[in-house]
């Protein structure tokens, strides 16, 4: 069996675990009452289950135990082995701080702090920001007392940006499952395959999930799906491409990132700047602002889904992977054709 094989099974094996999972999940929340009731910035209108993150969870953790254990790990060092489980072991970690979230309501501070811990602990395993590009000056190789801040502020602050765009229905699981597809093809083409079995398996576990979350949704992914998925975007982004010691690697996974990365970042200087918490909730992240002006979740959804994409296939073209180019302009005409719809619907609210 060749790697690509163990990439292909840890996809689909994701898939359908989540497919068969999540309805037993939805099951159950609604038994023991654990729902979302609607109110206040919250968009539904009926009370829905938002422990749909464990199934995404499974789904990720089934496909790489089963590539684990027909030796799938092994596909390249053994120091990317280990990288390979401080990534798997703090997505676990993430995924139980946003659990604890849905089921009890941790105080902002609390999950922080457990954050923060988690990923410090991750960057001792060895999943560490070694480099950074900065124009002018190329390549710098940092200093440990440099890249830990650097990779916990990286782990913590994607964790949390995937949980603040998951606002509409299908929006978090889509945008993260368009960029660990894109990051599980680049991977691959950079000669990264076991970077890319986690980005296989959570590409999987994330499009599953949205043949329930898709917009009407069934069921919502809660704290722990999104802490999950934006940490373990994160953590290939380091294992995947960071690690590769060049100046366009190093780039990649903010490229790739750029929507999540730009909508936590605008919103969180805007709150600083209006003098208020960086975590108090507000309606102004990309989706809240799209509806504002009179698009539908769907529309909305779609336009960033467009976004994602055209940013991922930004990062297939600076790759110079073939036909990147081609891509990247295919998926420009895809832009171009949603924003005309975005615009034309706003122009008529």
């Amino acid at each position: 069996m060749t790697h690509y094989w163990y990439h292909l099974t840890a996809f689909l094996i994701a898939t359908l675990t989540v497919l068969w999972v999540t309805p037993r999940v939805k099951k159950f929340g609604l038994k023991r009452g654990l729902v979302d009731k609607p109110g206040g910035r919250k968009i539904h209108k009926r009370p829905m289950v938002r422990l749909g993150g464990v199934a995404i969870f499974m789904g990720a953790m089934v496909a790489l135990l089963v590539v684990w254990w027909t030796g799938g790990f092994g596909i390249q060092s053994p120091q990317k082995e280990y990288e390979l489980w401080g990534v798997v072991i703090g997505g676990l970690a993430f995924f139980l701080i946003g659990l604890a979230d849905d089921l009890l309501t941790l105080p902002a501070i609390t999950r922080l702090i457990a954050q923060l811990t988690v990923a410090a602990m991750v960057w001792q395993a060895g999943v560490q920001i070694d480099f950074l590009t900065i124009p002018g000056m190329g390549l710098i190789s940092l200093q440990d007392w440099i890249s830990l801040p650097i990779t916990v502020i990286w782990l913590v602050g994607m964790a949390n940006a995937i949980n603040m765009i998951d606002g509409l229905d299908g929006l978090a699981a889509g945008v993260s499952g368009i960029a660990a597809s894109v990051m599980l093809v680049v991977t691959l083409f950079m000669g990264q395959p076991a970077a890319a079995l986690i980005a296989a398996a959570l590409a999987g576990a994330c499009l599953g999930f949205l043949r329930y979350n898709f917009n009407p949704a069934q069921i919502f992914m809660g704290d722990g799906g999104a802490y999950f998925m934006g940490f373990t975007l994160a953590g290939v982004g380091i294992i995947g491409f960071v690690k590769s010691v060049t100046t366009v690697a190093v780039l990649l996974p903010y490229i790739i990132l750029a929507v999540p990365i730009l909508d936590i970042f605008t919103v969180v200087v805007d709150r600083l700047r209006r003098g208020k918490s960086p975590f108090a909730a507000d309606k102004r992240h990309l989706h809240h602002r799209l509806l504002q002006a009179g698009l539908s979740q769907r529309l909305a959804v779609l336009f960033i889904y467009s976004l994602t994409l055209w940013a991922g296939t930004l990062a297939l073209a600076v790759s110079n992977m073939p036909s990147g180019w081609g891509y990247a302009i295919a998926a420009t005409v895809l832009l171009s054709f949603t924003g005309w719809q975005v615009w034309k619907t706003a122009k008529q609210s």
